[in-house]
């Protein structure tokens, strides 16, 4: 029974990363209709942003209890990013095949894997001071990291925070209204400028939260964005691109599969998820609960 406890819990971490970073791209889409190929990137900038922000700190002495409020500044410096690409990148592609949208974003992953490799080089940064600050839990016989319940935490709270935001205010009402007729919304007074701003920085913030998140986890290192978006598309292509229920239901599949299959059938891990991508496809061309 602790074994299983373990291995639900460890599905419950890994839903909540990918909940943040397929939530985020399928918000992106939802609202401009625009396949950000860079969400992957961007959450490897928060990632190593998070980690370097932790390295400063430790070395400014800083108390284990005030590392964690370093936390959301990666997801923050990845949403500024995003307010800053939107409008001078990504908009003038809109009225533009979608092509044109897949080969800029395709663009802005070289871009910004460059950026890191710049910036911070070819050395893994680790933010696992972190984890260390919190004590290790007893899970019947078997040891458990207590800050893995802080990230499957945090993953409950952004979705019902996220769900309460497009479903219940006014925001909400503009978020929706934007992506279901951009020209009545226009004609009825709505910034939709404003609001595409918006959309696509909550989008990056969701993934920069994601790496922040992750990296007392597992060291940021090149590469990690291409690996991540690769599974986030899993994950919305069984829950349904655009839809934030999809996105859910998606990372709990994909996440309780995954670890079934490392634990289980460790070679055939990947085949299994494609296997289920590619069957939802075949019933829902549209995923679980995405709409055509």
């Amino acid at each position: 029974m602790a074994f299983l406890t373990i291995q639900i819990l460890n599905s419950l971490l890994y839903a909540s990363v990918l909940f943040l970073i397929a939530a985020g791209l399928s918000l992106i889409f939802g609202v401009m209709r625009i396949i950000n190929l860079a969400h992957g990137s961007l959450y490897a900038v928060g990632a190593y942003v998070t980690a370097w922000l932790v390295g400063r700190g430790i070395a400014l002495g800083l108390p284990s209890g005030w590392l964690f409020l370093l936390l959301p500044f990666g997801a923050l410096s990845v949403a500024l990013i995003g307010i800053v690409i939107e409008p001078l990148l990504l908009r003038p592609f809109y009225r533009r095949a979608e092509e044109y949208q897949l080969l800029v974003t395709f663009g802005l992953i070289q871009i910004l894997e460059d950026s890191i490799r710049l910036i911070w080089g070819g050395t893994p940064l680790s933010a696992d001071a972190l984890m260390d600050a919190l004590p290790i839990i007893h899970v019947g016989g078997l040891l458990y990291p207590a800050y893995n319940l802080v990230v499957i935490g945090i993953g409950v709270v952004a979705a019902l925070a996220l769900w309460v935001a497009i479903y219940h205010t006014k925001f909400g009402v503009m978020l929706r209204a934007t992506s279901q007729d951009r020209r009545m919304a226009s004609a009825l007074g709505l910034n939709v400028g404003l609001v595409y701003v918006m959309a696509f920085g909550i989008g990056c913030f969701m993934a920069g939260l994601g790496g922040a998140i992750v990296v007392p986890t597992q060291a940021a290192v090149l590469g990690m964005g291409i690996d991540a978006l690769v599974i986030a598309f899993v994950v919305v292509v069984i829950g349904g691109l655009g839809s934030l229920k999809g996105a859910l239901v998606g990372a709990l599949v994909v996440s309780f599969v995954r670890t079934a299959g490392i634990q289980f059938f460790p070679e055939l891990e990947l085949a299994v998820l494609y296997l289920i991508a590619a069957l939802v496809l075949l019933v829902r061309p549209t995923g679980l609960f995405g709409t055509a």
